[in-house]
């Protein structure tokens, strides 16, 4: 019944989803996801991604069929393309074939499986095929911002991140100094994330396929919630970030050219028009709350995957402040929104303890702070940065620890043997 409804709730959301971007004459997620089946993918890798994912389900022999499959689909699909002269557009030259496949073992599920080998792997090609619609429902989202939100509050958070220091733009100039290496080293970083965090999916489920089961709780779970949820505050909080409000990619829109060898004065903040094509996907850094929760995860992992987890999120909040895509109180607000979001559904996954219903409060609590504060207070944080920088810190901090300190305590309670049931007694 839980993954009925899920699956429910999750295909009630894409339709209302696809009608708003017809509405608005957006492509919408469907449609995109439709398009890719036979049209050059966006992302060939996250394709394959998310094959993977679904191949945690199978044997090494069967992964191998599929494997093989998936290759042949693309080199088919790649030979029609040149003989008809079809070019790529803006699209990979892979990743049908692993779509192809993830379908094809959706129908082998509901025709040639029964019981629960039926519902395993159904789960599996759902796991994958959310990944990638994931991806298509965040674009979908990006277009909507832009269309449906005419003004930004840049201004109000550029007064605000004085209280760090404005890292974006120290961030910006150590990025430009650091030459085309540099920044196409984090601009590849940054593009797969996803990437990076099926390859700590794949540990936590690598045990799949032999125990017939998926555990109570991984990454993707995390993943996929933040995607789904964080772009809500992109409506309520909409920033289109330093590059573009104080920078030369927003032409004509943006503020002045000041990005980043200038930082801005402090002055009153302003609402700030600004065209119809830029996101307002700032704030909160939905890329930062990905980086941590691969961080969170990949620490139950061997050596190389804490060490990837680690290099994963330190190279994406120096690609996110870099390239000017972010302002440093969006990170902290990301940070803050990660460790709430994990919290959430650690706390639903065990039942609703006092520790837990504590932690996701506080976490509601310090996140809804710091977007008050961000709106009615930033003039205050830029003229008083040695007090309300440290405040900031303090306020992610808090949640950080309690975090941590609720899992050792969760972690520390012995588990309880189940209660005997009464046996009746011998006449």
């Amino acid at each position: 019944m839980l993954w009925g409804t899920a699956g429910a709730i999750t295909l009630a959301f894409l339709v209302t989803l696809q009608l708003l971007a017809q509405h608005l004459g957006i492509p919408g997620p469907i449609t995109t996801q439709a398009r890719e089946v036979v049209h050059a993918p966006k992302s060939g890798f996250l394709l394959y991604a998310s094959l993977a994912l679904t191949l945690v389900v199978l044997t090494w022999r069967q992964r191998g069929i599929a494997l093989g499959a998936a290759v042949g689909i693309d080199v088919v699909f790649l030979a029609v393309r040149w003989a008809t002269g079809a070019g790529l557009g803006e699209g990979h030259p892979f990743g049908n074939g692993a779509l192809w496949v993830m379908l094809g073992l959706a129908v082998v599920a509901v025709t040639r499986r029964t019981g629960p080998e039926r519902l395993l792997l159904l789960k599996g090609v759902g796991l994958g095929l959310l990944l990638v619609t994931g991806r298509k429902t965040g674009d979908t989202w990006l277009l909507i911002t832009s269309q449906t939100r005419p003004v930004t509050l840049d201004p109000y958070v550029a007064m605000a991140d004085h209280a760090l220091g404005n890292p974006s733009w120290l961030a910006g100039r150590l990025l430009e100094a650091s030459g085309p290496v540099g920044e196409h080293a984090l601009d590849y970083v940054y593009a797969q994330l996803a990437v990076a965090a099926v390859v700590v999916a794949l540990h936590q489920l690598r045990h799949v396929a032999a125990e017939r089961r998926f555990p109570r709780h991984h990454l993707v779970r995390t993943f996929l919630v933040i995607g789904l949820v964080g772009p809500a505050v992109y409506m309520i909080y909409p920033v289109v970030g330093p590059v573009f409000a104080y920078g030369p990619d927003g032409g004509p829109w943006a503020v002045a050219n000041l990005w980043p060898d200038t930082l801005p004065p402090v002055t009153t903040p302003f609402k700030l028009p600004f065209d119809e094509i830029t996101p307002r996907n700032c704030m909160p850094s939905l890329h930062t709350a990905w980086a941590v929760t691969i961080f969170i995860h990949s620490r139950q992992g061997p050596r190389w995957l804490r060490s990837a987890g680690t290099f994963w999120l330190v190279a994406t909040l120096a690609a996110t402040l870099g390239f000017g895509w972010h302002y440093g109180v969006d990170l902290v607000a990301g940070v803050v929104f990660a460790y709430t979001v994990e919290a959430a559904l650690r706390s639903f996954d065990r039942g609703w303890d006092r520790a837990g219903v504590l932690l996701v409060v506080h976490g509601t609590t310090v996140f809804a702070m710091l977007l008050a504060s961000y709106r009615f207070l930033p003039l205050e944080m830029a003229r008083h940065p040695w007090l309300a920088g440290p405040l900031l810190l303090l306020a992610m901090a808090s949640v950080v620890h309690g975090y941590y300190r609720t899992q050792r305590l969760w972690n520390a309670e012995p588990l309880t043997a189940p209660r005997p049931q009464p046996q009746p007694e011998p006449v």
